[in-house]
């Protein structure tokens, strides 16, 4: 299988491998927060810098993936219907 081939197939679905890119990145803003003077800071370093954006972030990324996933079922129940439209009724 060529590389394009086997790229395409994967590019399709869900890129799960961008998951390593989220840990990296909430691993520096947890680094970021503790060296923050107080506590408060702290938090409001890894919300504002880490979570939100992260979720943020995978829920826009997602999307297509969730409207997939919604669209799946769907669409196999109208191929079903329409197979069993096709068989002869004796």
């Amino acid at each position: 299988m060529s590389y394009h081939i086997a790229h395409s197939k994967t590019s399709a679905t869900y890129n799960e491998r961008m998951h390593i890119v989220v840990i990296a990145w909430l691993y520096v803003t947890v680094l970021m927060a503790l060296t923050e003077t107080s506590i408060v800071a702290g938090v409001l370093t890894l919300v504002f810098y880490g979570l939100l954006p992260t979720i943020l972030l995978l829920w826009l990324f997602g999307g297509s993936a969730r409207r997939r996933a919604l669209r799946m079922p769907k669409e196999e129940t109208f191929a079903n219907s329409c197979a069993d439209q096709e068989k002869p009724r004796r």
